[in-house]
């Protein structure tokens, strides 16, 4: 009877230990499996952003291609594929041809070759068929000419025209371009300088004065004599202006027409020239020259422009500095506004508000709030921010302005303001946790030594729930510096090289459109001429806004944790 029930016990254990379900391990492999899926998902994204973003500048070599038909074409190799041939094509080839095709089972291999000189063909890449090819050369001559105007240019230097000293020995053209290049881009920055800069002050100082002018006009109660006086003011100050731009464009004409004395002719591999300005080219790449060093030099140059310079060629090359820069002001205008009214608002819910039906009413209109479609937002922002508050802010201190708006249209303090809408709701959620972490006893403690409830709340809660504020902040400003259809309708635009910063008063224009690395990726990936130019500059832009948002996230994470280590110890 014993020896029954005790093989009865065993068999009910050992049942019990084959069933998995009872012991969940298949919930724990399948929990762990999607963990695993998801950082296999976020490590192949970096991966595939820092790849194709760190080797997109690197420079390759430049292939001249004889094909078959007698044509003769350049460009430097940028990826290749496999494709299955199609049957009418496939009768169309040589018996021989036809066979080696059928060997590799129908499939032949095409290059996609970077061959530039949009302004001669009307296209810069093209694929070639590796069985279209006769031969391949590599010649030394070839070189790549990165332009201001129409992308790049491939081939070979036909002859420099330094103020009518006309050269065209290639050793001699070799040994003197790039010093005339330098020389060219110096010209070009004074050029910019007198009519961006000393320019741009005359133009501005002129429309002050007009707007001065208007703004006395506009006045109901402003008599003949100040009317008379005003009129005259704005006459004096403007033939003075004009005066001094007269003078600054005959000096940007005597520039110019000095540097339209310094050209170059180039011509591509089929013969076709192109007369240039040497102003107008950025760099000389001999590509199949350059040793890796030289390549390094090359892919370090491009890296610098990129951080540093303006957008050019609809913004497919050249730099996204202005990105850059909107991009991280708007998200400290936003950081500075939702900062305060989230951690607030989490204040007076957790800490003052009596808890019932109203408050839980506005707990779940927050967290509603965090769902709703980041372009609602948009339309929002634009409805109110721009054209009521805008509106008013117009109509009461830059009537003289109208009916061309300042502050009515899109903008980046509209910007800030609408994405710090955006996530409030993420501070709100994320500061009432940290609130709720903090230990009732604390602040018991604190009432019961004579504090004040705001005394409490400075000292003790506040203290102790700021690790977890700046988690809220922390995330709520990743998903802000991301976001981009907001901003599409409230300031953000394809093209403002000009900064929203600059030595006029008030110095910072909050008024002005600028420049989001989010838009600038959407609008070069999917608005530009050519996707296959724009491919390079969408993952190098990527990378500059993860990078970005990495920076500034390490840096409030690495504060969070001085403030933790801080309450917790006593001490940094």
């Amino acid at each position: 009877m014993r020896s029954s029930t005790i093989s009865s016990s065993k068999r009910s254990v050992f049942e019990t230990g084959c069933n998995l379900t009872a012991q969940g391990e298949p919930f724990v492999w399948s929990m762990a499996g999607g963990l695993a899926i998801g950082i296999l998902m976020i490590v192949a994204f970096l991966v595939l952003i820092l790849w194709n973003g760190l080797v997109a500048f690197y420079p390759g070599p430049i292939r001249m291609l004889h094909l078959k038909n007698g044509r003769v074409m350049a460009g430097e190799p940028i990826r290749s594929e496999l494709y299955r041939i199609d049957s009418q094509k496939l009768s169309q080839m040589s018996e021989e041809a036809r066979r080696t095709v059928m060997d590799r089972g129908g499939y032949s291999r095409r290059w996609l070759y970077k061959t530039g000189n949009f302004d001669l063909y009307n296209d810069d890449y093209r694929w070639v068929d590796d069985d279209d090819i006769e031969r391949i050369e590599t010649p030394n001559d070839l070189v790549l000419i990165e332009r201001r105007e129409w992308g790049p240019f491939i081939g070979t230097i036909q002859m420099l025209n330094i103020d009518g000293e006309k050269i065209t020995d290639p050793s001699e053209i070799a040994r003197r371009i790039d010093h005339e290049i330098q020389h060219a881009a110096a010209r070009f920055e004074a050029i910019r300088t007198l009519e961006r800069d000393r320019i741009g002050d005359i133009n501005h100082r002129m429309e002050a004065a007009r707007l001065a002018l208007r703004k006395v006009m506009m006045k109901p109660n402003v008599g003949a004599a100040e009317r008379e006086a005003a009129q005259k003011r704005h006459d004096r100050e403007m033939a003075e202006w004009k005066e001094r731009y007269e003078v600054l464009e005959r000096e940007v004409d005597a520039r110019k027409a000095e540097d339209s004395r310094f050209r170059v002719v180039l011509t591509d591999v089929e013969g076709r020239q192109k007369e240039i300005a040497i102003s107008q080219i950025v760099r000389r790449i001999p590509a199949n020259e350059l040793t890796t060093f030289g390549r390094l030099g090359v892919y370090a140059g491009r890296w610098w422009e990129l951080v540093s310079a303006e957008p050019r060629e609809a913004n497919t090359e050249g730099g996204i500095f202005p990105a850059i820069f909107g991009t991280f002001v708007m998200t400290l205008l936003m950081v500075v506004v939702v900062a305060p009214f989230g951690v607030m608002a989490a204040l007076y819910l957790r800490e003052y508000a009596r808890q019932g039906m109203l408050v839980s009413s506005v707990r779940v209109c927050v967290n509603n709030l965090a769902g709703v479609p980041s372009i609602v937002y948009g339309v929002f922002g634009l409805g109110f921010f721009a054209y009521t508050i805008g509106g008013i802010v117009d109509s009461l201190l830059y009537a003289e302005k109208l009916p061309n708006p300042t502050f009515g249209t899109g903008g980046l303090l509209w910007s800030a303001l609408t994405l710090a809408l955006l996530t409030v709701p993420v501070v709100i959620v994320a500061t009432e946790e940290a609130l709720s972490a903090v230990p009732d006893s604390l602040r018991e403690g604190s009432l019961a030594c004579g504090a004040s409830r705001w005394q409490t709340i400075k000292y003790v809660v506040l203290p102790k729930a700021m690790p977890g504020i700046l988690t809220g902040l922390i995330l709520a400003m990743a998903r802000g510096a991301g976001e981009v259809a907001p901003l599409m309708l409230v300031g953000v635009v394809k093209l403002a090289p000009e900064l929203p910063i600059d030595g006029n008063f008030p110095f910072l224009h909050l008024e002005r459109s600028f420049m989001h690395l989010a838009f600038h990726i959407f609008d070069v990936g999917f608005q530009s001429r050519n996707s296959e130019a724009g491919k390079p500059m969408v993952f190098v832009t990527t990378l500059i806004l993860v990078g970005m948002i990495a920076v500034l996230n390490a840096t409030a994470i690495y504060v969070r944790n001085r403030l933790k280590r801080k309450y917790m110890t006593g001490h940094f």
